[in-house]
């Protein structure tokens, strides 16, 4: 008969997942940073690459709060996030819609992060796990806040450009 499988288990498992998906971002990111014409938004891409660096560290922290060695575990949808990147990049490279382009790409994968790092947030508070709850939703605060800088970035200025070209 096989193990039932726990709240724990699946913690784990989404922790592992998470921590392969920021490592998979940091290396994304000066790519994007390097093809974004607007420099606020290179700038974004850059300012978030350290923080997302941080991030890790504090996954990190994390695996060794649970007593869990730190491994990833390949996330097929953080791949299929970065791969539509990729295609936007090479597609819209030297046109108008690039930036706007990256910047959409950018909020699908903080709209990811902020929904793993909700649901790990709630099930180590679930668990019991307060010191973990804590790390998980400094990150999570964050990844909101990216969010909304890209938003505005994008009204303010981004698609704007995007649209006059046209």
């Amino acid at each position: 008969m096989a193990k039932d499988k726990t709240l724990e288990d699946l913690f784990y498992e989404t922790l592992k997942d998470i921590y392969y998906a920021e490592r998979q971002i940091v290396k994304a990111l000066p790519k994007m940073a390097r093809g974004a014409q607007d420099p606020k938004l290179k700038a974004a891409f850059e300012t978030h690459k350290e923080e997302t660096e941080g991030q890790i560290e504090r996954l990190k922290q994390v695996f060794e709060l649970i007593g869990k060695r730190a491994q990833g575990k390949t996330c097929d949808a953080i791949e299929g996030i970065l791969s539509e990147g990729e295609e936007i990049l090479e597609e819209f490279k030297g046109t108008s819609a690039l930036d706007a382009g990256l910047l959409a790409a950018a909020q699908a994968v903080e709209h990811y992060e902020i929904s793993r790092y909700g649901t790990l947030r709630t099930w180590a508070t679930e668990l019991g796990l307060k010191d973990v709850a804590k790390l998980l939703d400094e990150t999570l605060a964050e990844e909101s806040k990216t969010d909304e800088a890209l938003s505005a970035l994008a009204q303010s200025t981004v698609n704007a450009a995007a649209k006059k070209a046209a």
